[in-house]
């Protein structure tokens, strides 16, 4: 199986997700985490936000970091989708990396369109995470329609 195809299962993968943890979901609404944030919990995903400087944001409880998470949620979270700068990702793939390794249950890690994280990526993938970077899970659900939910 090539690169392309790894991709393709780690999207397919994602979006058949039902707990998707927001990295870096703002409580700007001009911010383009909160658009997709919206959109995928108006498409029936369960969004968990992780930002350590609000609250509440689009409804929901937000929570410092993954590992601040409460048991229920974190055994809960499938994909963890990033909206941070690239040179920001890596303590959030160690974070993901624990997630993993205690509950099991986290399959993707997605770093949003413009973040490029090689080395946290690869990181990630011996971890037995798939990863996918550089794309956006707004835009990738809605190029498969059949994702209705």
């Amino acid at each position: 199986m090539g690169k392309d195809d790894d991709i393709d299962r780690a999207i397919e993968d994602a979006l058949d997700a039902k707990t998707i943890a927001v990295v870096g979901l703002s409580k700007d609404a001009s911010k383009p985490s909160q658009d997709v944030g919206i959109y995928l919990k108006s498409n029936g995903y369960r969004i968990v936000p992780i930002n350590p400087t609000v609250d509440v944001v689009i409804g929901e409880k937000s929570y410092k970091s993954l590992l601040d998470l409460p048991e229920d949620l974190a055994t809960s979270v499938e994909v963890v989708d990033i909206f941070r700068r690239a040179e920001d990702v890596p303590p959030i793939i160690d974070d993901a990396i624990t997630l993993r390794k205690k509950y099991g249950r986290l399959r993707v890690v997605w770093m949003q369109l413009g973040i490029v994280n090689e080395t946290a990526a690869e990181k990630a993938r011996r971890s037995e995470l798939e990863v996918v970077m550089d794309r956006c899970m707004r835009i990738e659900r809605a190029r498969r329609p059949s994702r209705v939910r």
